[in-house]
């Protein structure tokens, strides 16, 4: 059994699947926790049975982040418990309704819990920074790169997601601190189920175990990779994505309309 704490680490939607088995990783890794959840009973099982089996201190907080208060309270954790040294930001929503079949009210509560990470994060960061070290772990999805994958709701708070954290990495640079976008394929929790489509109507050869993908997840940080995508065979894809990505940078913004539109100006 590890004794020695790397500090606490902050997981939110943590109540099952992906957020649960962070939870249950990084205790083993020797990680003190808090897990924040809107399950009470969920989580205080969960966190009786972490002690228990890991010898770690566990802490839950009850909170719904779409609620205000909710989320002040944690931010408020955020920015003063100096013990802090990892933030999951897990807790999301998903739908796979057509956009014209979807809930706009649920529309509206998918997009504000999942780019909570930007609040929390911000709570965290003074801390970390003035520390010169933390690690923040932002689950995104691979829709927030192939959008027309599933929900274009959905898809669009995992592009921001991943944008996010592509400008927070840059921002912090030479800070000691880690930033991870992981970008989950299917996986098998609950969450399909909960927007709408079980997991078992899926097509079984793309749907990953939560532990395996939670095990990639923490071998791809283990390896410092940025970004993390679980079932990627070669990562040099990724690079090869990223380096267009870059080569476009120069010409997104000039003077000038590009000459293929054919407009001419006079210049004075």
């Amino acid at each position: 059994m590890n004794t020695e704490s790397k500090g606490v680490a902050v997981v939110t939607g943590a109540s099952s699947g992906i957020g649960a088995v962070y939870a249950d990783r990084l205790a083993r890794r020797g990680y003190d926790l808090l897990l924040a959840a809107r399950s009470r009973e969920a989580m205080s099982d969960l966190a009786r049975n972490f002690s228990v089996e890991t010898g770690r201190q566990v802490q839950t907080l009850v909170a719904d982040l779409t609620d205000s208060k909710d989320l002040a309270e944690l931010e408020r954790i955020l920015r003063e418990d100096a013990a802090i040294t990892l933030l999951v930001n897990n807790a999301g929503m998903a739908s796979t309704a057509p956009l014209l079949n979807a809930d706009v009210a649920e529309m509206s509560r998918m997009i504000s819990l999942n780019v909570n990470a930007t609040r929390l994060t911000y709570a965290a960061l003074s801390l970390f920074v003035r520390r010169g070290s933390g690690t923040i772990i932002n689950i995104g999805s691979i829709v927030g790169v192939a959008p027309e994958l599933l929900d274009r709701v959905y898809g669009g708070t995992k592009a921001f997601v991943l944008a996010f954290s592509q400008s927070l990495r840059k921002e912090l640079e030479g800070t000691g601190l880690t930033v991870q976008a992981f970008l989950p394929g299917a996986t098998a929790t609950d969450l399909w189920k909960k927007s709408g489509t079980p997991v078992k109507h899926l097509p079984q050869e793309i749907v990953m175990p939560v532990e395996d993908m939670v095990d990639a997840a923490l071998a791809g940080i283990d390896q410092g990779e940025f970004v993390t995508i679980f079932a990627l065979p070669d990562a040099g894809q990724w690079q090869i994505y990223e380096v267009a990505r870059q080569a476009l940078r120069p010409n997104l913004s000039r003077v000038e309309p590009a000459a293929r539109y054919g407009i001419a100006r006079v210049r004075a």
